[in-house]
């Protein structure tokens, strides 16, 4: 959970510094990071790097519902995880040119929105 706490914080930094696409993949990279450390914490060895399946998984696992917001949150994270990186990954021009500081600010909110329902889970 440190290291989603880490890439949390990297994310904010890289949104003040107008890096938007690394902002919303770092956003991604710590909801990801925080699920798994729920299912670390269930006795479970998480695979893959889709934020709602795991979550689903967290999900069928505990018998606990997750809300939709926060599989919303999760929807928007996963939808960041190859465009933010990859040039061939966009109809024209590069990462860096396709995402802007809305983009970004959302999926820092939704980020944020995974880590605190992680939080409360893994004090739980």
């Amino acid at each position: 959970m440190s290291e989603a706490e880490w890439d949390l914080e990297t994310a904010k930094d890289l949104l003040s510094l107008n890096r938007f696409n690394a902002a919303a993949f770092y956003a991604q990279q710590a909801a990801e990071k925080a699920v798994k450390a729920m299912l670390y914490a269930l006795g479970q060895i998480p695979i893959g790097h889709s934020v709602r399946e795991l979550l689903e998984e967290f999900g069928r696992l505990t018998g606990q519902k997750v809300e939709e917001p926060l599989m919303d949150a999760a929807r928007e994270l996963d939808r960041h995880y190859v465009p933010s990186r990859y040039p061939n990954a966009h109809p024209s021009g590069t990462p860096h040119e396709a995402y802007d500081e809305v983009t970004a600010k959302r999926a820092i909110s939704c980020a944020e929105a995974i880590l605190e329902f992680a939080r409360k889970f893994l004090k739980s």
